[in-house]
């Protein structure tokens, strides 16, 4: 007697019409799909670039220099490091060192994207190192990874939708933080955006035990370094999270046999 074929689930059946969708995109549907899905993210990026703003004119930026710094080097967390840091008066080579430390992850985000945008055009690589900020990052890897038929032009369509709503909202929220940040009441707590954007980001990705152990490193070793100069603590925790999430990684594979296993 032979078994009658499993059907497939409801959630791999939305999983395949979402493949098929994406792949009978053009590019400049791609696009649009990108601008769509990266628009919740405008909830939380918004607060984060007012906070900038509004930290920046308090440290003693002026209009242009905060601007100019937003716009240069359009990483959130690496400016805020950089900008408490320059206030403390710490050392430059500090400040330099911790803004990369803080901002080494975009070196790793450019890595894991050569695979799927390696073929682009130079023009559009460096448009694309330009607007790498986590949420372009993370909502790109993430399709590009459940859908790896998608065409290379597909692919930029979608990553610069999400750039075209990310990037443009980060400047603007900036200059009105700047601005006209005094204004807002010392009682909306505009710091929210910042543990709460990474937590958005992060916490879908979160799919093997190596990436929760790694989380967990990351975040207690935090903590417990909080009285380090701003940055010090969270370059050391990243060093060994990403060390445990190896390890137990390569102790998942051993586990079961091999990479194959």
């Amino acid at each position: 007697m032979t078994d009658a074929p499993s059907q497939p689930s409801r959630r791999d059946r939305a999983l395949e019409e979402s493949r098929a969708r994406a792949l009978a995109r053009n590019p400049m549907q791609s696009l649009r799909h990108g601008a769509l899905q990266s628009a919740p993210f405008m909830l939380v990026l918004g607060p984060f670039g007012l906070l900038f703003g509004v930290v920046a004119t308090a440290s003693g930026f002026d209009l242009a220099q905060v601007m100019a710094f937003t716009m240069l080097v359009l990483a959130g967390a690496a400016q805020f490091t950089a900008v408490q840091l320059l206030t403390e008066n710490a050392p430059v080579w500090l400040v330099i060192l911790s803004s990369l430390a803080v901002n080494l992850r975009m070196a790793m985000y450019s890595a894991s994207l050569v695979p799927w945008l390696g073929k682009a055009s130079p023009l559009s690589r460096a448009a694309v190192a330009y607007a790498i900020i986590d949420q372009s990052y993370v909502l790109s890897i993430d399709l590009y990874q459940r859908v790896p038929g998608l065409s290379v032009a597909q692919r930029l369509g979608y990553f610069f939708g999400v750039a075209a709503v990310m990037v443009p909202t980060w400047f603007l929220c900036t200059l009105i933080g700047a601005t006209a940040g005094r204004a807002i009441p010392d009682s909306i707590p505009l710091d929210f955006a910042v543990p709460i954007t990474f937590i958005a980001m992060i916490a879908p990705a979160l799919r093997s035990i190596a990436h929760v152990a790694a989380a967990v490193v990351a975040v207690v070793v935090s903590l417990a370094l909080t009285g380090l100069p701003a940055g010090v603590g969270p370059m050391i925790a990243a060093v060994l999270a990403m060390t445990t999430g190896a390890l137990v990684e390569t102790w998942m594979i051993r586990r079961n046999g091999g990479p194959h296993g």
